[in-house]
Order: structure tokens, then sequence, then C-alpha cells
């Protein structure tokens, strides 16, 4: 029988990601959601009165595609996604925090963090699915949608790779102070989810930590459809 999500969430080797987040600057996830889930939540996607707003990727010049944000209140699974996820990852956020000279000051809990955002006028859910037909991609960017921003996000791949698309690998570029840029390209598999940094990340040097910056977005889609499932902490403006 299926566990719970956050039962799912607590028993991740955390110690393990934790590491991964610190030597790399991003954490791959075993799959977490059942194929069934995965397909409950691709079923969503045309279900209109779930959605706050659509946005035609093309339109804006953010790539070639489609995404929609979750309207509140969010669905139970995702609420609980975003909950339970959100401790470990703010025991991330503020020793990161600590590394580049700052006040650690995020919550342990995620309701005091959306209070926050409701503080700073930051209401609107940000959760979303992304849908990728052949020859789409999205342009390297950052997710942030007003002052307050949490410093992870988590994705999610809800579609066979190599059966319901091919391509459209996960990419996440890191520039470094006077240094050329790196770059990974991350496949995921149906279920499997990434942590990555939403702005920035501390770099151990010569010096202490400096800060260096990322972007992410995804590779070209050659074949099929790509569907994802983007966990934004912070709501929107």
């Amino acid at each position: 029988m299926l566990k719970p999500i956050p039962e799912r969430i607590r028993e991740l080797d955390w110690d393990k990601l934790q590491r991964a987040l610190d030597d790399d600057g991003f954490a791959k996830l075993p799959s977490l959601l059942s194929e069934a889930e995965c397909e409950a939540i691709v079923g969503t996607y045309g279900e209109e009165d779930r959605f706050r707003r659509t946005i035609d990727m093309a339109r804006y010049r953010f790539g070639s595609g489609e995404y929609k944000y979750f309207g509140a209140p969010l669905p139970d699974w995702l609420r609980q996604l975003r909950e339970g996820f959100y401790p470990e990852l703010s025991r991330a956020a503020n020793r990161w925090l600590e590394r580049l000279g700052q006040p650690a000051d995020y919550p342990d809990a995620l309701a005091e963090f959306l209070d926050r955002c409701r503080a700073a006028e930051q209401t609107r859910p940000t959760p979303l699915i992304l849908k990728y037909e052949a020859g789409g991609y999205n342009c390297l960017h950052q997710d942030l949608y007003g002052d307050v921003f949490f410093p992870f996000q988590v994705v999610f791949v809800l579609n066979r790779r190599e059966e319901d698309y091919r391509g459209g690998e996960f990419l996440l570029v890191e520039q470094r102070p006077r240094a050329q840029s790196r770059g990974h390209a991350v496949s995921l598999e149906r279920g499997e989810g990434l942590i990555f940094p939403t702005r920035h990340r501390p770099v151990p040097g010569a010096r202490g930590y400096y800060r260096a910056t990322l972007r992410h977005g995804v590779g070209t889609v050659t074949a099929g459809t790509r569907y994802s499932l983007g966990v934004i902490f912070h709501d929107a403006k």
C-alpha cells in the first residue's frame, strides 16, 4: 500500500540530500510519486477551474510550451508536497544564509513563511503544471514573483521519458563570478524529482563562501509530450 505523501517525504535520505545540495547545488529525488498519481496530476490539466492562469510561453518569449498556475485553495496532494518538503529545505536555506554571512531567518513551517508573503502582498499560489509538445523548450530563467522568495524549488516529471517523450532534459546553469558558466542537464524518470536553487547558492572559495547565480530551464523536447509539476514555495504578487 502506498504511504501518505508526508510520510514518503520524511523517509527520504535527507542526510544524503542535504549533502548533495551543499556539494552540487541540487539534489535528485528517487521516485516519489506513483504512476497513478502522475497520471492523475496530468489529468487535471484540462480542468480549467483548478487553475488561476494559463501562460503561452511563446507569447512572452519564455520558450515554446504552456503552463498553468494552480488556484487557491491548492489540491490536498499539492499542499502536502509543499508543506512536507518545506521544513528540511528551510534547514538548508538557513545554512546557506549563514555561509553567505546573512541572518538565518527562514521559519520552520511553511505557514509562517507564507505569512511573510502575504505581508509583502504576495498572495497568489505559484505551483504549476508545464506542458511541452515536440519542439517545446523553456528558456533559462529564475522564478521570482516579488521581494520575498524561498531559495529552493522542486520539480517532478509526470510522464515516461523515451516512451511518452524524448529530449526535454532539465537544465541548470551556474554563473560564478569572473568565471565561465557551468551547466547541468538532468534526466528524470516518471515520478522522480529534483530540488534546485531559485536564485543563487553559496560556493566555497579561498576567502570563504561566495554567491553563485543559477538559472534553470528545459531543453528541447524532440518527440512526444512532456508534463512536469513545479512546486514553488513562495507566492506571487
